[in-house]
């Protein structure tokens, strides 16, 4: 793999298609624990190649992953039964 992509970016990691489970979660552990930082510190450079990274450290997730268990609550019929998503819900009498 040379360490330019498609577009002619310099590519910052290694292609996670490489790493093996464990260090794709650490890869990805790392990058959201660094992201509230780069979203308000970062020169918007930084922050291009953050979201660029997070978005192929996650799509090769989620491509290993299809059948990842997904919680009731993180869906959007669980997000309404406890009145989530901005609506506002009638007490109940």
């Amino acid at each position: 793999m040379n360490e330019h992509d498609e577009r002619g970016n310099t590519m910052t990691g290694v292609d996670p298609g490489r790493l093996d489970d464990q260090q794709l979660m650490k890869e990805l552990e790392t990058i959201h624990r660094t992201r509230h930082d780069t979203l308000l510190y970062a020169s918007n450079d930084a922050l291009r190649a953050h979201n660029e990274r997070m978005a192929q450290l996650e799509g090769e997730y989620l491509r290993r992953n299809p059948r990842r268990p997904v919680a009731a609550g993180r869906t959007r019929e669980g997000a309404r039964e406890r009145g989530g998503c901005g609506e506002t819900t009638a007490p109940r009498s």
